[in-house]
């Protein structure tokens, strides 16, 4: 064990002071702030606003201070096809109807995670992860498409944003604890072998979680009259539909089934499908997997897809060099080297295995730009209204891609014949504490 000695503290002094220097950009950092006073302006010299590759997009959504992230972006990439295909590129749907859904279907797998882990003490690490996700809102790819498929969509206006879908923080809060607390019970009866009892509860817990959800966000429509005008101003209605008959009847042509998760996780094994089984929300339905590949295909297969015109799902590590007031991401646009004269290079791997990279975000890749098959820059749909970004949308370099980008959903026929072997193939579950989580 090392202790600090007063000699050692008074190197480090001496050291700072001995260069001017130091109280220069100490000066800045204090008055400004760590990222104004390494902000590189030069960025915007690279970074424009054009796009070889563009879909025809018009008005974002705005998640608030949620964590649907997930759930916004696969909509946005069902709402760009729906505009697509029917001329209405302003119509959106509702956020807050598969939000219901996934609060309720989420408790559900939770009560199956704890009984199924009854046997194991409450500071096992996976029951422990299990308790760590109750309530919670993030999401996965898998997870949003499997509500889809389950429960529909309906428009926006036909189940509208509350204050609780748009500020999830306290119904988290409340959900959280009640669903530990029912672990508890859960538990004990599992101990106990009572099989009738656990039913009992289960059912009860799952009713107080849907009374609970139907009061923070209000209950979802059974049926809705579609009512739209075209961007054409020509006037469509239909009455009485049901939430998945919407679904399968506007937007028929989209499988979900076609759709692959390719990720690059450098820390895992390449060509190699994995599965997240703990971050399952409805079972019956998609499991959450990836396809872990070199960064090179997902980037091959999401401008394939955005020259065929379908936007693209992805996840992303977004804190890292970003900024709201510009839309730029990029790797270059804050020079903390140079600021505090340390080193921060690390690689993409050794990011995910410490924790330093996660994937705490999902946008919409909507365009791309690209020089004699050289990748310029790519066009962002952000989820956080159009007052941040340019109007919504970022405009994200290359190198950001490569380092902070982790999946990307595309269909299958974007990837080679081994590729769609694997991804149909067995996956080899990852723990609870998995990088790519």
């Amino acid at each position: 064990m090392h202790e600090l000695t007063i000699q050692e503290l008074e190197e480090f002094s001496h050291d700072f002071n001995s260069k001017a220097s130091n109280q220069v950009v100490s000066r800045a950092a204090r008055r400004s702030g760590i990222y104004e006073a390494s902000y590189n302006d030069q960025v915007s010299q690279k970074l424009t606003h054009v796009f070889s590759t563009e879909l025809d997009t018009n008005n974002v959504t705005n998640q608030l201070h949620s964590g649907r992230c997930w759930e916004f972006s696969a909509l946005n990439v069902l709402r760009h096809n729906f505009g697509k295909k029917y001329k209405a590129k302003d119509f959106t749907f509702s956020q807050a109807y598969n939000f219901f859904w996934d609060k309720v279907e989420r408790a559900n797998v939770f009560y199956d995670q704890i009984i199924a882990s009854a046997d194991k003490p409450l500071s096992d690490r996976t029951v422990r992860a299990y308790l760590d996700l109750a309530g919670h809102d993030g999401g996965l790819w898998h997870m949003a498409t499997s509500l889809i498929e389950k429960y529909g969509v309906v428009p926006s206006y036909a189940m509208p944003e509350t204050f609780n879908s748009n500020n999830t923080s306290a119904l988290i809060e409340t959900l959280s604890k009640k669903e530990k607390k029912d672990a508890l019970v859960l538990r004990k009866l599992a101990q106990a072998g009572d099989q009738e009892g656990l039913e009992k509860a289960r059912k009860q817990f799952l009713n107080e979680v849907y009374r609970m959800t139907a009061i923070a966000v209000g209950e979802p429509p059974k049926t809705f009259d579609l009512e739209y005008r075209d961007d054409d101003k020509n006037y469509h209605l239909e009455k009485d539909l049901t939430p998945v008959a919407f679904f399968n009847k506007y937007l028929s042509d989209v499988d979900f089934s076609d759709y692959v998760v390719l990720a690059n996780a450098p820390d895992h094994e390449y060509n190699k499908l994995y599965s997240l089984p703990f971050e399952d929300n409805v079972n019956g339905k998609h499991p959450n997997t990836y396809l872990n590949v070199p960064m090179e295909y997902l980037a091959q297969a999401a401008i394939a897809q955005l020259k065929d015109g379908e936007a693209v799902w992805f996840t992303n590590d977004v804190a890292k060099g970003k900024d709201n007031k510009t839309g730029f991401l990029s790797t270059d646009l804050y020079k903390f080297d140079e600021l505090f004269g340390v080193d921060f290079e690390m690689t993409k791997a050794d990011c995910l295995a410490t924790g330093e990279g996660v994937m705490s975000h999902a946008m919409t890749l909507v365009g791309v730009d690209e020089d004699h098959g050289e990748i310029r820059q790519w066009k962002v749909e952000n989820s956080w209204g159009d007052k941040v970004g340019n109007k919504g949308y970022y405009v994200m370099d290359n190198d950001w891609f490569n380092e902070n980008v982790y999946e990307v959903v595309v269909h299958k026929k974007y990837l080679t014949k081994e590729q769609v072997a694997l991804a149909e193939g067995e996956a080899e579950a990852m723990p609870a504490w998995d990088s790519m989580a």
